[in-house]
């Protein structure tokens, strides 16, 4: 038996969370038994756990969509027991079981290998989000960061915060945006030379083509905010663009991207292909500096959820929550 946050929807459709303790034998199929030691929290985390479950595709379940822990047992020849591993996509936590538990069964195929140089809490505090970040700075690595600050939107969130902290460490300038002056002080330990008011991208504007600003762009908040920031790219500059929090729709124009030649980089780290997945695990190990990543964590514990899943929801978590599974 071990310990799990389980969701649980009623017959009216309302949901429930709680801890339990379940039974090895109802964990979903997979190859690999992990032995979870850590998961975090992430906005999609928040959906799962609230009213409705959100993203939540099956009953009863566990969220968590991401984990970092030590191999149990397995059937693939790839991982044996006592192997550091790290998953983050798949639907975890959505359609299959997650890490909000201290064992998880999953496919060979989900999981990589954990690099040398980071241990599984420091894999949870980047996380998904974190993994995401690096997936974005890939991106834009790909296509030429232009000369000149490297915008990061939402910049105090857990995409924003890593964003934030490996462009700092590669060298670049980077402009933080965000809506709390109160995360000042925190971006600027992370390593942003200039903080950017939220007003000040948010403000309306019809000019599609302002003052060329910015050599690339990390943005993690969409909509308005990503129209606007389209406008002030440089010539032919990349914005990486990884979250919907500001909402699906783009109310832009083509404009940008036919007189400045500015690049739009969808990054869904969902169903990446595991070199891809190995690639960025091994740049995070090797370019994110240790002691700003133990600056963004917010250690936390399953009974801390589904508080914290409200929490995100509503944007006040400052950096990565950490959530250790058996604490």
């Amino acid at each position: 038996m071990f310990n799990a946050l389980m969701v649980e929807k009623d017959a009216d459709g309302k949901t429930s969370a709680a801890i339990q303790q379940i039974d090895i034998a109802r964990l979903p199929a997979g190859d690999v038994i992990v032995d979870i030691e850590y998961s975090t929290v992430n906005y999609k985390d928040g959906l799962c756990i609230g009213p409705g479950g959100g993203l939540v595709r099956n009953y009863p379940h566990i969220p968590g969509i991401d984990f970092a822990g030590t191999v149990a047992s397995s059937d693939d020849p790839r991982y044996s027991p006592g192997d550091k591993v790290v998953l983050t996509g798949w639907r975890v936590g959505e359609a299959h079981w997650g890490g909000y538990s201290q064992k998880a069964r999953v496919k060979a195929d989900w999981l990589v290998p954990l690099p040398k140089g980071i241990d599984t809490r420091h894999a949870m505090a980047v996380g998904t989000a974190g993994f995401t970040a690096m997936l974005a700075v890939m991106a834009l690595e790909d296509h030429g960061i232009k000369d000149g600050p490297v915008l990061v939107t939402g910049a105090a969130g857990g995409v924003g915060s890593v964003a934030t902290a490996i462009l700092a460490q590669l060298g670049h300038e980077v402009a933080a945006v965000t809506g709390r002056p109160e995360t000042a002080d925190y971006l600027t330990s992370l390593g942003a030379t200039q903080i950017v008011a939220r007003e000040e991208i948010n403000e309306t504007t019809k000019r599609p083509l302002e003052a060329e600003t910015w050599g690339g762009c990390v943005d993690a908040v969409g909509s308005a905010m990503l129209a606007r920031v389209l406008g002030q790219m440089k010539y032919g500059a990349s914005v990486a663009a990884v979250g919907l929090a500001g909402g699906a729709d783009l109310p832009a124009t083509v404009i940008p991207f036919l007189l400045r030649g500015v690049n739009l980089l969808g990054i869904d780290s969902v169903m990446q292909p595991y070199e891809n997945r190995l690639r960025a695990w091994e740049r995070i190990a090797k370019d994110l500096p240790m002691e700003k990543l133990e600056a963004m964590i917010v250690p936390a514990v399953l009974s801390d959820l589904p508080a914290l899943g409200r929490d995100i929801l509503k944007g006040q978590i400052k950096g990565r929550a950490v959530v250790d599974v058996n604490g």
